[in-house]
């Protein structure tokens, strides 16, 4: 390797940390020629040398028909290992190797393929390589990007390689590779053709512009070619030396090598038996010999391969379309066994539409898609659509093609089919289920007012077509959108006058969800009502999720904490991440119940399972439940930074729903630095409809702080006008949020003369459950009764306070409370460390599940990592918690959990 000694020394920098038990994953990404796969097969003898095992696999555009292509060729030599899986995950990895019909879920594999990764890295260090990560099949992309994810407690070193530069969040590590500067460039062409006369290998290097494919393939053909490597673009100056290259070998290598363009991962005999049909007589062995010989291809074993894809592109393109055709219908007829690539041959060979073929394509389609073979589904349909000559039925085939994508979680190919839809020739159904794909993959946050009153309609369109279940799950979707962007009066009144007018079950959850979401001052007492009588199923993921986000946007919030708990405990149970990411925006309402560590495992595990699954509207929400969480934690610096990254991403700005939930953690981050002002200021915002930061319902949650703030910054009477509104709101939505709201603020908000009466009758409102706010309202009380010097009645509340907000964790109000006792004579006792102060919420979870009695399998089933991690988490705890060994687990958490600062009464007089 020529000029790569700064790539190299932080590939071998992560060979080495990678063989100290500590992977990760790099892209390296960079044009085509610029040296991705020699730097890949360098670090690939590098790390074998050194005692690494190396796995390689790289994407080919025709196996993005075939599930898993990339993936079983990457797993190949680990394919014995497979026996010493558990049953479920030999039955997963089943279907990659191609002994299963029906297409495993992609988590059961992602599981199955990281458990055999971690059990071989126990014995070696492995090295993944993936070349042209661009044509991956998708669901061999969806594997590695679940794998990439949780490398980092394994002795797993992933390194892709891509043209384009991915922005996942499962790639650690980027580096892109740049063209080699002058010096090296000049080095490499020397080496390679040192002879080259003065004038041409200065056209040479000042066009191979240091790309080393150039520098390398360029001086093999400048004959005839310096006149037109002037104006001709480094690409096509690349493959025209490619195929130049071709006119000097045989016809029938000629042939060999068209063949093995249109269909790459074929065996050699197959490529033989075509390329002497093509021919009409035999093609030997020795035309692969001579194609090895002018450097056109290498071996693998028996199986050649391009040196570079460009090679492919270059003599596929350059063939004539009818030698081109003749090749896909050759190809065509000998894979009868493979049925996927026999099609996708036949639709290559065709001119023009055909519609037999077509509708073949889609029967295919219709069948893997029944297999759960999704992958396999989607590039047909492309396929089929190219194929009809009638418009109506071709964005038909397209908007199922798009359905598919979305299903499959494959953004990209649902962007491209979208916008290959002509949406003139729509019909209701149609244009309802485009508005579906779109509203959940391609999501628009501009013009909400708008977006909604189309959705509504489509809706509309969709049920009266007698497609019901469209319609519904296209009105769910709009009523979503009245919550998440704030929809004004009148779209909520127009969703809600929908559902209305299609008389559904008024008991139904899907029916509960909507009118929550879209008017909740109006039906939220009725939909209250109606939650305490419905008991769902505990495995139906959907119906409980339903209730729970129905519960959760108006309020109802123990409800909701418990409908999307069971939510996603169906999801985990069923590995469907993206679901579970949206069931774990309970990490929301366990905040006001006070369980904040409960809330920081779910908003932290939440958050990387939205990242992973680009869930972008679940992430917000998730990012400022942790944001709140942090705050509420006395942990002031990583509160803020969440706040900032939420605040810069994309869609925040059109989000009301978490813009709101911005302006509440600014707000108590400056109320408990001391900057009462400003936190007033903040936080009266968010009750300012004309402000972007206001949500016309979740600023009662904000209701208690903004009164908190007020007393702090004696803006009491702005206040009370500033919540003028709220005893005849919390009369038409009596949701634990607007009990809490009214009767919190009623109390600290109270005239002296009236307010000893109105904190009794505040704390005997508040929802049992909401230990929190009960224990601010003791803050309050204790902090009034103090400043009239009765400081013994004031210890009561006080010291109630103080232990429920240890018990919670929440250090900012605990070090206040504790403040207000010192200031009544009572001195109170050091605070012990929260749990959650030691653990990060990951181990603290693993720990938790460890002292139940899970395994570590059954552990690392249940959070989707392999038990090699849960192993290695366990060794870290326990010195951090004081113990040897798991048996003692159980202990030391209720410990830390138990332990309670012990009172040191001076017994100072009133």
């Amino acid at each position: 390797m020529i000029g790569r000694d700064g790539e190299l020394r932080t590939l071998r920098g992560l060979l080495a940390d990678t063989a100290g038990g500590n992977g990760s994953t790099l892209l390296v990404h960079g044009a085509a020629g610029v040296g991705k796969s020699a730097l890949l097969r360098t670090v690939g003898a590098e790390a074998t040398e050194s005692g690494f095992k190396v796995l390689r696999t790289s994407g080919v555009e025709p196996e993005q028909w075939l599930p898993f292509a990339a993936l079983q060729l990457l797993l190949q030599p680990l394919a014995r290992g497979v026996e010493d899986l558990s049953a479920p995950y030999r039955s997963a990895l089943s279907g990659v190797f191609g002994v299963r019909d029906t297409e495993p879920e992609i988590y059961q594999v992602g599981l199955a393929v990281l458990e055999l990764l971690a059990d071989a890295a126990s014995r070696q260090p492995l090295l993944l390589l993936v070349d042209d990560l661009q044509w991956i099949d998708t669901s061999s992309r969806d594997v590695l990007k679940f794998v990439a994810r949780r490398t980092r407690d394994l002795a797993v070193q992933v390194i892709a390689a891509a043209r384009i530069q991915y922005y996942d969040s499962y790639v650690h590590l980027d580096l892109r590779l740049k063209p080699l500067g002058p010096q090296a460039a000049a080095e490499l062409l020397d080496a390679g053709a040192p002879d080259l006369p003065a004038p041409l290998r200065a056209l040479i290097l000042e066009r191979a512009a240091g790309f080393p494919l150039a520098l390398v393939e360029l001086p093999k053909a400048v004959q005839g070619m310096t006149a037109q490597m002037d104006d001709l673009p480094l690409t096509q100056r690349l493959e025209d030396a490619f195929s130049a290259r071709t006119d000097a070998v045989s016809r029938a290598c000629r042939t060999l090598l068209l063949v093995l363009a249109a269909e790459p991962a074929a065996p050699l005999n197959l490529l033989l038996d075509v390329a002497s049909r093509l021919s009409g007589s035999a093609v030997s062995v020795d035309a692969v010999q001579e194609a090895v010989d002018a450097d056109l291809v290498t071996l693998v074993g028996y199986t050649p391969e391009f040196r570079h894809p460009l090679m492919r592109t270059a003599i596929y393109t350059h063939a004539t379309i009818a030698d081109r055709l003749a090749a896909h219908r050759a190809l065509a007829s000998v894979m009868d066994d493979a049925p996927e690539r026999q099609l996708a041959h036949e639709a290559a060979a065709t001119i023009g539409p055909d519609e037999e073929l077509a509708a073949r394509l889609e029967r295919f389609a219709a069948a893997a898609q029944a297999r759960g073979k999704v992958a396999a589904a989607v590039p047909a349909l492309r396929q089929a659509a190219d194929l009809v000559l009638d418009a109506q039925r071709r964005t038909g085939i397209l908007v199922r093609a798009a359905e598919l994508s979305s299903e499959i979680n494959d953004r990209i190919s649902v962007q491209l089919l979208l916008d290959r839809i002509d949406t003139s020739v729509l019909g209701p159904v149609e244009r309802a289920r485009l508005m579906v794909v779109s509203d959940s993959s391609a999501f628009e946050p501009d013009e909400p007012q708008r977006r909604i009153q189309d959705m509504v309609a489509a809706a509309a369109g969709a049920f009266d077509a007698g497609a019901g279940d469209v319609a519904e799950d296209l009105l769910w979707r709009a009523s979503a959108r009245c919550f998440f962007q704030d929809g004004d009066a009148q779209v909520r009144a127009q969703a809600a006058a929908e559902l209305d007018r299609w008389k559904p079950d008024p008991d139904a959850p899907h029916v509960l969800a909507v009118r929550a979401y879209s008017e909740p001052y109006r039906h939220g007492a009725d939909v209250i009502a109606r939650l305490d009588g419905i008991r769902a199923d505990r495995q139906d993921g959907r119906i409980l999720h339903f209730l729970g986000s129905g519960a959760l946007v108006i309020g109802d919030i123990s409800r909701a904490a418990h409908h999307l708990a069971l939510a996603a405990a169906a999801w985990r149970s069923q590995g469907r991440l993206g679901l579970l990411a949206r069931s774990l925006a309970a990490s929301w309402p366990q905040v006001y119940l006070g369980r904040l560590e409960r809330a920081r495992e779910e908003s932290a595990e939440g958050l990387a399972l939205a990242e992973e699954t680009g869930e972008g509207i679940v992430w917000l929400g998730l990012k400022g439940t942790a944001g709140l969480v942090a705050a509420l934690r006395g942990e002031t610096e990583q509160a803020a930074r969440m706040i900032r990254e939420l605040r810069m991403h994309s869609l925040f700005p059109g989000m009301p729903f978490v813009t709101v939930m911005a302006q509440q953690t600014d707000g108590l981050l400056a109320l408990f630095d001391g900057r009462a002002e400003e936190a007033y200021d903040v936080l009266s915002r968010a009750f300012d409809p004309t402000d972007p930061h206001y949500h016309s319902v979740s600023r009662w949650l904000l209701a208690p702080d903004l009164a908190d703030a007020a007393v702090a910054a004696g803006t009491v009477q702005q206040a009370r006008e500033l919540l003028a509104d709220l005893p005849e709101l919390a009369g038409r939505l009596p949701s634990e949020m607007m009990v809490v709201a009214h009767a919190y603020t009623d109390a600290v908000l109270a005239p002296d003369d009236v307010a000893e009466e109105r904190y009794a009758a505040a704390l005997t409102a508040l929802p049992a459950d909401w230990t929190l706010s009960r224990a601010r309202l003791q803050l309050h009380q204790g902090r009034r009764l103090r400043r009239q010097r009765r400081n013994a009645d004031a210890r009561q509340p006080l010291r109630l306070a103080r232990d429920e907000f240890d018990r919670a964790g929440a250090r900012p109000w605990a070090e206040m409370a504790r403040e207000q006792l010192r200031a009544t004579g009572e001195s109170s006792g050091r605070r012990h460390a929260n749990t959650g102060e030691q653990l990060s919420a990951q181990e603290m979870q693993i720990a938790v599940l460890a002292s139940q009695g899970l395994s570590n399998r059954e552990i690392g089933q249940r959070l989707f990592i392999s038990h090699r991690t849960v192993g290695a988490h366990l060794y870290r705890i326990y010195p951090r918690l004081g113990i040897t060994g798991r048996g003692k687990l159980a202990a030391a958490l209720a410990a830390l959990h138990d332990e309670q600062p012990t009172p040191d009464v001076t017994g100072a007089p009133d």
